[in-house]
């Protein structure tokens, strides 16, 4: 028994020299173009997924059904997740097209995994691959709405995923009371005023476009809008879509971004 023990323990040790000799000599290919060995890959999708469910044993997850929670994280995976795994319709970035292994798709991990386990690996990342851990990046509210979005995706047609953009927004947008002073802060961010005169805000104050500075009792804007709240954050977010000949270009502004400017803008004049 001892001589078998012996035996048994100099194959070990003669299986790991060679092993070691193999991928000390350099002969593994590691290049992005060459995929992994087939009993590789296995190895390392069965060590990941045991990995997880023995550290997200004792999560607890939260209610995930409430609609308003998937709607922001469909705001949170078109923004955080989207480059990489694509979505229903939607192919990933090319940069993703290019990774080894390549990012799963969200939709069977949505059907197959359990959400405690998602979010495990949201929260952590997963070593040696493109997930990063989104632990200090994003809140964890945000972190549970993407899970519940991701369980909520193997429901989505195309169709379905890009309409819920515009509640996605909302949900990310207009959860927040309106402030004119943050909106303030934004027409300094959006530098407004390298082609507007704004009062209290230092800059060049170019008379490219109209001065800002009595826009509150102006009746009209964008040349036919009615100057209401609404028409105004809407005229910030897409001024070439209410006004084509001008020459206000599209910055890119935020839903809420734009409903605290045109709160801070409705003051002026006032």
């Amino acid at each position: 028994m001892k001589k078998a023990l012996i035996v048994i323990g100099a194959l070990l040790v003669a299986g790991a020299a060679a092993a070691a000799g193999l991928l000390y000599s350099g002969v593994y290919d590691v290049s992005a173009l060459a995929q992994h060995l087939g009993p590789t890959f296995r190895v390392l999708d069965v060590a990941m997924k045991r990995s997880v469910k023995v550290r997200s044993k004792d999560i607890v997850v939260p209610p995930l059904e409430n609609p308003a929670l998937i709607a922001r994280g469909r705001a949170r995976f078109e923004e955080h997740c989207v480059q990489c795994h694509g979505a229903p319709g939607v192919a990933p970035h090319a940069f993703a097209l290019g990774l080894t292994p390549a990012a799963a798709n969200l939709v069977s991990t949505g059907e197959l995994w359990p959400a405690q386990d998602i979010y495990w690996v949201v929260r952590h990342g997963l070593k040696m691959t493109g997930m990063p851990a989104w632990e200090f990046r994003i809140p964890d509210e945000d972190l549970w709405a993407t899970v519940a979005f991701v369980k909520w995706l193997p429901k989505l047609s195309p169709a379905d995923y890009a309409a819920m953009k515009g509640d996605a927004s909302r949900a990310a947008e207009g959860t927040h009371p309106v402030d004119p002073e943050r909106g303030r802060l934004a027409i300094r961010q959006y530098a407004c005023v390298t082609c507007h005169k704004i009062p209290g805000i230092v800059g060049a104050n170019a008379p490219v476009g109209p001065s800002l500075a009595h826009l509150g009792v102006r009746k009209i804007i964008g040349g036919h809008l009615p100057n209401t709240p609404g028409n105004l954050a809407a005229f910030l977010r897409e001024p070439r879509k209410y006004k084509p000949d001008g020459a206000m270009p599209e910055l890119g502004v935020t839903e809420r971004d734009a409903r605290d400017m045109a709160a801070w803008l409705g003051q002026q004049g006032r």
